[in-house]
Order: structure tokens, then C-alpha cells, then sequence
């Protein structure tokens, strides 16, 4: 009874790790299925030989390693993180952290405009009419030279 136990029980452990296996591998003729999933030669005679490597006893590291050698590091779905791979991994974070600092940059320009400071300071201080048109004069930028031109919807509309 054990013995015939014992291999289902090996095929079965095959055919497990096989499975996992060649669901985390690409299909070189497919491109977008793993091996599992397409009916592609290539992807049936690689199907083939993860099986026969694992019945070899070969770990699952050696087989991904012998897959990564025989076909490129595109032939694995999550390709290792290396200086060649960095900027892809990495991308994600710079441009949330570059967002992030042109957020912050233009919050903190808006606190701390050097006239709205300057006008906050001299609010309180006594000064002469003459002195407050000065400084008024001096502190305030000047008006903008954007033209204030409505929304195209309200000349549209004839507004």
C-alpha cells in the first residue's frame, strides 16, 4: 500500500512545483501568458523540462537559474532588482518624492512671500501718511500683466 502511495505522492510534489514554477515564467513566443497558462511548443517543451529538472533533484532556485541563463532575465515575470533595474524599481518613488517637493516648494513660497511678510511687519509700526504711501508704494508688487480675459464659455455664450 505504501508503495503505491509513494510515487503518486512524488508526482504529486512534481507536478506542484511545476505548476508554481511555470507560473512565475514568461513564454518566450507569447510574451504576455506564462508557460502555465499558454499552448505555445516553447512554452509545452519548457513545461517538459522544469519537470524533468525537478525529477533530476534540482532546487527551484537552480532551475530559475538555468531559465535565466538559456533565455534572459525576461523570460521571469519579477526580474531581479539590479543597478540595471534600479531606475525602473525606483521610478515610482522619484517622481512621488519630486511631486511631493514641488507641492511643498509651493506651499512654502506662498507663506513666506517676502511682500506679504514685509506688509504683515510695517502693519503695526506708527508711521506718517506719507511714510505708509512709501512703503505701501515700495512693498507692493505691481499688478499683474496677465490679461484677465473671461472663460471662453461666457464670450461664447455672449456674457
Amino acid at each position: 500500500m505504501e508503495s503505491e502511495e509513494d510515487p503518486v505522492k512524488k508526482n504529486q510534489i512534481v507536478e506542484s512545483r511545476a505548476r508554481n514554477i511555470s507560473h512565475n515564467v514568461r513564454c518566450t513566443e507569447c510574451g504576455s501568458q506564462s508557460i502555465e497558462e499558454s499552448q505555445a511548443d516553447v512554452a509545452i517543451l519548457l513545461r517538459k523540462l522544469i519537470r524533468d529538472e525537478i525529477r533530476s533533484g534540482k532546487s527551484d532556485k537552480e532551475i530559475y537559474k538555468k531559465l535565466e541563463d538559456d533565455f534572459g532575465e525576461t523570460v521571469l515575470y519579477a526580474p531581479k532588482f539590479d543597478l540595471q533595474t534600479a531606475a525602473l524599481w525606483l521610478s515610482p518613488v522619484l517622481f512621488a518624492g519630486a511631486g511631493a517637493g514641488i507641492w511643498a516648494y509651493s506651499k512654502h513660497r506662498q507663506k513666506t512671500n517676502v511682500h506679504i511678510m514685509a506688509l504683515n511687519l510695517v502693519r503695526g509700526v506708527p508711521l506718517t501718511p506719507r511714510e505708509k504711501e512709501t512703503m505701501l508704494d515700495i512693498l507692493i508688487p505691481p499688478p499683474s500683466q496677465v490679461s484677465r480675459t473671461s472663460p471662453w464659455w461666457r464670450r461664447w455664450r455672449g456674457q
